[in-house]
């Protein structure tokens, strides 16, 4: 019977044993793994929120930089556009100047060439006086004549 006497010691030792952690340190452990699976839910919870809403940053991210190149090459395109209206608009100012200085020139061309002709016909005019002059002083000889109006010639 010692035999069942120490089993008997050791099952009610174990008993107390069981009872004791069951009262005492069983409930801080399952109150420490509730908190913990309580603390891991939240953080996988939160996790999925913050995932959830970086996607939602990502589009809209994306969404933002599609409109800044669509916004971007709006503001090229009429940058562009710009240019061309000022090159075009440099062109016509030049091609109205060129006009202007054209007809300037060729209205100081056409005086001077006015001026030319009447200089040249007063010229003409003291010419063939001065050969008339020469004409009536001398004789009236058919070869005199013709020295002279080569020489009227020659001074045209």
């Amino acid at each position: 019977m010692t035999i069942n006497a120490t089993l008997l010691g050791q099952a009610i030792s174990f008993f107390i044993f069981v009872m004791f952690c069951m009262k005492f340190v069983w409930p801080p452990l399952i109150g420490a793994l509730r908190e913990r699976q309580a603390t891991i839910a939240e953080g996988l919870a939160a996790a999925e929120q913050s995932a959830q809403a970086q996607e939602v940053a990502q589009a809209e991210a994306d969404k933002m930089l599609g409109e800044a190149k669509t916004q971007a090459s709006e503001i090229v395109s009429q940058a562009q556009r710009r240019h061309n209206e000022i090159v075009d608009e440099a062109k016509q100012n030049a091609i109205v100047e060129s006009d202007r200085i054209k007809s300037t020139a060729q209205t100081e061309i056409d005086q001077e060439v006015v001026s030319a002709r009447e200089s040249l016909r007063k010229q003409v005019s003291v010419v063939a006086v001065a050969g008339a002059e020469k004409i009536l002083q001398r004789e009236v000889d058919a070869n005199a004549h013709a020295a002279i109006l080569d020489d009227l010639i020659a001074k045209i």
